[in-house]
């Protein structure tokens, strides 16, 4: 491991760095929680400093717990709780939702949400609770795909459940997010393909778009951003994303890409731009400013890369430079607005599935072998540091409280610098 480095960005930088990118989010948020997939904002992004740079299975590990089951949900921290969703064989799987305490990683809920009689093979890849919970005030919602959405209080009682129904090929995947008096889901199989708003208090569905032929997988989470006087809900399909009203689901605008389904990345918004990965079979990463209306494809593509664009993790923004790492695990910087290429960098480690995040002035990827490669936003690639832990991480991290939550395939860390 390199030595400890400053924080190559100042704390105050950090936040007005997060309030320049906030996202319309839930009134009454915690920006020092991470209540969704991708923090507060949904892209990425903590206010937290004093997070550790070097960490092992042996140094500034606060805790380790075990997470029962198979699944591949982020974590979500609100109010003192770790939030997570898991699948557990039981006569087919039970589909439960799981929080922890922060303080000591002792188990405090795991209640059962719903039952298959079968479990179904997924991808390799993916499992049957890969949807993050979201948590608002006293309400969690877990999403488990075509096979159920609940809510739940945070004392584990189920308030809710409902289905939509479509042939999820290969497992769940997509997150839920929340606006107004909403929740927002797109649901994306073989056989249909919409976005649906269901009321949070009941779960009815409010409204529901359609997506346009040809119908293929998708397992993107919608993102809401603010254009202008008007809120959109960007939400990416096969080979077309969108922009809808959230209030009444109408089509605001659209762009397509011929050879682009099984979506995964959460599009990310700024200036005045939304950065959109179009898929497997020719992926690429488009922008596309986000002020039309109609078929924008020929209009408002600002500008496209093809060369190293992910198929499974988020892009990030970071003041004036997208940062992007693709499943094999190269990372490229680029100039935000024009695209041109700041640095490429092959970070080693593996496969890469989870998002990176900014949290404390840099850059924390990780990879599917538990290789956290720290990196410092800028024109220049810069490596701080490089750590490992036991196990396989397809989840993404979520900051909070201090420290970094990561979830493997067998257990819940908490990393927190451990100051003598």
């Amino acid at each position: 491991m390199k030595n400890r480095s400053r924080s190559p960005l100042p704390a105050l930088l950090i936040v007005l760095i997060a309030c320049a990118l906030r996202i319309h989010g839930a009134p009454g948020v915690d920006h020092n929680d991470w209540p969704q997939f991708r923090g507060p904002t949904g892209q990425g992004h903590s206010t937290e400093t004093g997070l550790p740079i070097e960490w092992s299975e042996s140094r500034n590990i606060v805790w380790k717990t075990p997470v029962p089951g198979r699944g591949w949900s982020s974590p979500v921290v609100a109010d003192g709780r770790i939030w997570l969703t898991t699948a557990i064989k039981d006569k087919g799987a039970s589909l439960r939702a799981l929080a922890y305490d922060v303080e000591n990683g002792r188990e405090l809920i795991n209640v059962e949400v719903f039952h298959l009689r079968s479990a179904d093979r997924t991808n390799p890849k993916n499992s049957h609770a890969s949807p993050t919970p979201i948590v608002e005030g006293d309400r969690v919602y877990v999403h488990f795909g075509a096979q159920g959405t609940a809510a739940l209080s945070t004392s584990g009682e189920i308030i809710w459940k409902t289905r939509l129904p479509y042939e999820s090929q290969h497992g769940n995947g997509g997150s839920p997010t929340l606006y107004g008096d909403l929740l927002i889901v797109s649901c994306d199989g073989s056989d249909d393909a919409f976005v649906a708003a269901l009321d949070k208090r009941t779960g009815k569905t409010r409204w529901r778009a359609s997506r346009r032929q040809p119908f293929d997988q998708a397992y993107s989470t919608p993102l809401v951003i603010r254009v202008g006087e008007r809120d959109e809900i960007v939400s990416v399909g096969a080979y077309r994303a969108a922009a809808y009203d959230p209030q009444t689901g109408k089509e605001i605008w659209r762009v397509s890409y011929a050879d682009g389904f099984s979506n995964v990345p959460r599009p990310v918004y700024g200036h005045g731009l939304v950065y959109i990965a179009t898929g497997f079979q020719q992926p690429s990463l488009l922008a596309v400013r986000a002020d039309g209306t109609g078929d924008v494809t020929k209009t408002h593509i600002a500008w496209t890369l093809r060369r190293a664009a992910p198929l499974t993790p988020s892009p990030l923004l970071v003041g004036d430079e997208l940062y992007v790492v693709n499943d094999g695990g190269i990372a490229t910087c680029l100039d935000a607005t024009s695209g041109a290429p700041r640095w490429i960098q092959r970070l080693g480690g593996g496969d890469y599935s989870a998002s990176p995040v900014l949290a404390d002035g840099r850059i924390y990827f990780l990879s599917e072998g538990g290789i956290a490669t720290v990196v410092a936003p800028g024109k220049e690639f810069r490596r701080l540091a490089t750590n490992t832990l036991d196990g396989d991480t397809l989840a993404s991290m979520a900051i909070a409280a201090g420290s970094i939550f990561i979830r493997t395939d067998s257990h819940l860390y908490r990393i927190a610098e451990k100051r003598l």
